[in-house]
């Protein structure tokens, strides 16, 4: 099979190597689509501890496909089903685990991050994904490349559920990119009122009134003066930065009224993680300041829900689709920030 493999940071090399072989407990699925994420940016650009040349991975966390084989002693899957998989396994015993937070355990890995991942033809599901329910089956209905959003939407829904947006609310959005704007078309199902979402890329901007007229745009450099105005001086009741931005998480603190709630969804590098915020305006306002991370299983099929009602159509959030050979041409255009979400299809 064709597998790209990253050996250190900016060096991916499109390989041939063997199909996995998969244990009595496994299934080895047939990959038909996968997104292109941040966190693989990241990884490309910045490296990770755990990939090197002497232990290239496969990234790709953000996938569907069809299964190829199952394992003897696997029940309740078979060859031919259409599939979607979460890619963090958690260790099954721990607290967090029990909780339905596998997600969050302190000895998770994910496919694609610590173990191999979708930007191949094959990959393999172990055991503990298949066992704690990470494998959800796609209606004919949904595409390979809208189950391919599945995992990005479920990490900005788990976000949206603590922001607790209630209908009415007024809703900002610092961030014009794929999650910002997954961001904007959640608040807006969660009943906002009105859905402001900002950037500095006017093109990025455009975009977001392709997919949904109803959202109130605003550059990034009107952006203080515009919410004003928009809210009588007020603020917004919450303010997502779904960016990696200091400054947007220092300036969020000004844009809400009180009682607000704050989303920091996008981390920040590292080196850069320490902000300077102001908090007498979080004591004076009663703000409420949130950070989610990653999705669980059950945030993963209720988003896949989302897709299969029509309750949300996501088509228009894939803009560039690359074989795997062209994986080169992909994560340019995905580092460019000129489209949306860019994902690699297979015949």
């Amino acid at each position: 099979m064709l597998s790209a493999k990253m050996y250190d940071k900016e060096n991916i090399e499109v390989i041939k190597e063997e199909i996995p072989a998969i244990s009595e407990d496994e299934i080895l699925l047939k990959v038909k689509s996968a997104g292109i994420c941040g966190t693989d940016l990241r990884i490309y650009r910045n490296g990770h501890p755990e990939i090197h040349k002497d232990s290239p991975r496969t990234l790709g966390h953000e996938f569907s496909g069809v299964i190829e084989k199952v394992g003897s002693s696997v029940d309740g899957y078979k060859k031919g089903m259409r599939v979607a998989a979460a890619p963090n396994i958690g260790c099954g015993k721990c607290d967090i685990c029990v909780s339905g937070n596998q997600h969050l355990c302190k000895e998770y890995k994910a496919i694609g991050v610590q173990l191999d991942g979708a930007f191949a033809e094959y990959l393999k599901i172990p055991a503990k994904a298949i066992n704690s329910g990470n494998i959800s089956e796609l209606p004919d209905h949904v595409s390979f490349e809208e189950a391919s959003i599945i995992e990005p939407l479920a990490c900005v829904y788990s976000g949206i559920e603590k922001c607790e947006i209630k209908p009415g609310d007024d809703v900002l959005i610092i961030g014009a990119g794929p999650i910002g704007i997954m961001h904007a078309m959640l608040a807006k199902i969660s009943g906002a009122a009105n859905v402001f979402i900002s950037n500095r890329s006017t093109n990025r901007l455009e975009m977001a009134k392709e997919i949904d007229n109803s959202f109130i745009t605003i550059p990034n450099s009107d952006l203080k003066r515009e919410i004003d105005l928009q809210t009588n001086g007020e603020g917004v009741d919450v303010c997502i930065t779904a960016c990696s931005s200091a400054d947007a998480q220092t300036l969020s603190l000004e844009l809400v009224k009180l009682n607000g709630r704050i989303s920091f969804f996008g981390g920040l590098p590292k080196g850069k993680e320490k902000v300077e915020l102001d908090t007498n305006l979080i004591h004076y306002k009663q703000l409420t300041i949130l950070g989610t991370t990653k999705a669980s299983n059950e945030q993963f099929r209720k988003t896949l829900h989302f897709i299969s009602s029509g309750l949300l159509d996501v088509k228009k959030l894939t803009t560039g689709k690359y074989h795997l050979n062209d994986i080169h041409d992909a994560f340019e255009e995905a580092m460019s920030g000129k489209g949306l979400k860019t994902v690699i299809v297979y015949d």
